[in-house]
């Protein structure tokens, strides 16, 4: 399994990259912003919802792996020079940036004979590097061979709703965003994760913010979501493993354009060129 930026390297040597970043989540810093009136995701509602959320999973795994089917990802590792050492699994957790190491420490509490817990000792040291010292020649062959069992794939699914989804979700609902808004918010803590720096999710908000009025402070959702869709599509072009702009571009601008706030399907897009629905 290839991810959308290798995949696509002859024609689009620089197309996006799952994000590799560092956690454990930041707390929100605007942990205790009031909201409008809306239904929390723990109801079944918005992108907390199965069909949601699934919905949801696709169309990330559409721009960070190529592919509608984002549960073939749990074995997926690659090292993509990027600096961040080995990327991995569904939602890209990386050797060099802590969440992978945080998955591996968490599953080896919960299963301490698992194939990785071997490589705990040096997935510390690489921590924050882009190094393989200590992993190689066999770390990717039992990462794939761990993917196969439940539990891990299941300890993959916890850390990414821990750090990426549920923060993301819970986020937008306070800022009064409906089910769009809240994939925009949840795809950006997905590429450019929970920091607080200009390049992080909660920078990326501030600075739409200071622009215009959430829906909670009484703005628009639509103008909202334009102003942040820019303010992000600008901060990815400044990256170079980022530039290719398309998750935005023919994907979420595309929804909002349409007035599809609550994501309702069928969906058409396209990311790098290349054409999903959902019926």
């Amino acid at each position: 399994m290839k991810r959308a930026g290798l995949l696509l390297l002859a024609v689009l040597p620089l197309v996006a990259t799952a994000a590799c970043l560092s956690v454990p989540a930041l707390s929100d810093p605007d942990d205790a912003a009031p909201s409008r009136d809306r239904r929390s995701s723990a109801d079944g509602t918005g992108l907390g919802s199965p069909a949601k959320k699934e919905l949801a999973q696709k169309i990330v795994a559409s721009a960070e792996n190529s592919t509608l089917d984002w549960r073939s990802a749990y074995a997926y590792i690659e090292d993509i020079e990027d600096g961040q050492g080995y990327t991995a699994g569904i939602i890209g957790f990386c050797t060099g940036t802590h969440d992978l190491l945080v998955l591996v420490e968490g599953y080896t509490e919960d299963h301490p004979d698992n194939g990785l817990a071997r490589y705990l000792p040096a997935l510390r040291e690489v921590d924050g590097t882009d190094s393989h010292e200590g992993l190689d020649p066999g770390f990717t062959t039992a990462w794939r061979e761990e993917a196969s069992v439940a539990a891990f794939r299941e300890a993959q699914d916890a850390v990414r709703d821990r750090v990426y989804f549920d923060p993301a979700v819970r986020r937008a609902e306070l800022d009064g965003l409906g089910t769009l808004g809240q994939f925009v918010y949840y795809d950006a803590m997905v590429m450019h994760g929970p920091g607080t720096g200009a390049k992080g999710f909660y920078g990326l908000r501030k600075r739409a913010m200071a622009e215009a009025d959430t829906p909670a402070e009484g703005g628009s959702e639509q103008a909202y979501l334009d102003i942040f869709l820019d303010i992000r599509r600008s901060t990815m072009k400044s990256q170079n493993a980022h530039r290719d702009t398309t998750r935005i571009d023919t994907a979420q601008r595309q929804f909002l354009n349409d007035g599809n706030l609550d994501l309702d399907t069928p969906l058409e897009w396209k990311v790098y060129g290349e054409t999903y629905k959902v019926p």
